[in-house]
């Protein structure tokens, strides 16, 4: 079968429906378009695992007779996967595609317009790669703060001169700054809380 795919970079995919002959048609439209189906699951109960070992690049979930098996398919595979998951449609679903967004998932396509599955899924691989860098954007900010708070308490210092301490220590080891502030958010872990101020010290 030729490929349909354009040139864009062959994908590791994951499909999921309860009906068998779904999985087939799917499978075959994947493969004209140069990637690989890596898995073809029908049972909710495998597709949790599958997901984890395979670490698929997209997984792609069929609405097939019950809606609530597909739903239960994407929640599995949402749970384990580090990838997007996009719903197939066979006919117009809405109600099916609000409970599958609350789920995870990042979009959905009709089964019927193969031709323009490509571009859908393009368009998915970017807006996900958006997000897991906003999601990480994020947590470097948090952890940056923990790390100031951390250095506030411990050397009686306002914000401002922990960030100052931070961005120093930073350029002196030649560390990125996210590294440095795990580095404090880590071993401040590993220390004994300090006593309130002005209370005893422990004896021996």
């Amino acid at each position: 079968m030729e490929s349909l795919s354009g040139g864009s970079q062959p994908l590791r995919v994951l499909i999921a429906n309860e009906r068998a002959d779904r999985l087939a048609l799917v499978a075959q439209v994947v493969i004209a378009l140069g990637h690989e189906v890596i898995a073809r699951e029908i049972e909710v109960r495998d597709v949790g695992p599958v997901t984890r070992r395979e670490r698929p690049d997209v997984a792609l979930v069929g609405l097939g007779d019950s809606s609530a098996h597909a739903l239960e398919l994407i929640d599995r595979i949402v749970r384990e996967a580090a990838c997007p998951v996009i719903a197939l449609l066979h006919a117009p679903d809405p109600a099916f595609v609000q409970e599958a967004s609350k789920r995870g998932v990042f979009a959905h396509i009709s089964d019927h317009d193969v031709e323009d599955w490509q571009s859908s899924i393009d368009i998915v691989l970017r807006r996900f790669a958006e997000y897991q860098d906003l999601q990480g954007a994020f947590g470097r900010r948090a952890l940056i703060e923990r790390a100031k708070g951390i250095l506030m308490e411990r050397h009686s210092i306002d914000e401002e001169g922990a960030f100052a301490m931070l961005r120093e220590r930073s350029r002196i080891d030649n560390r990125k700054l996210v590294d440095l502030a795990a580095a404090v958010v880590d071993a401040h872990r590993l220390l004994p809380r300090q006593p309130p101020a002005g209370s005893a010290p422990t004896e021996p």
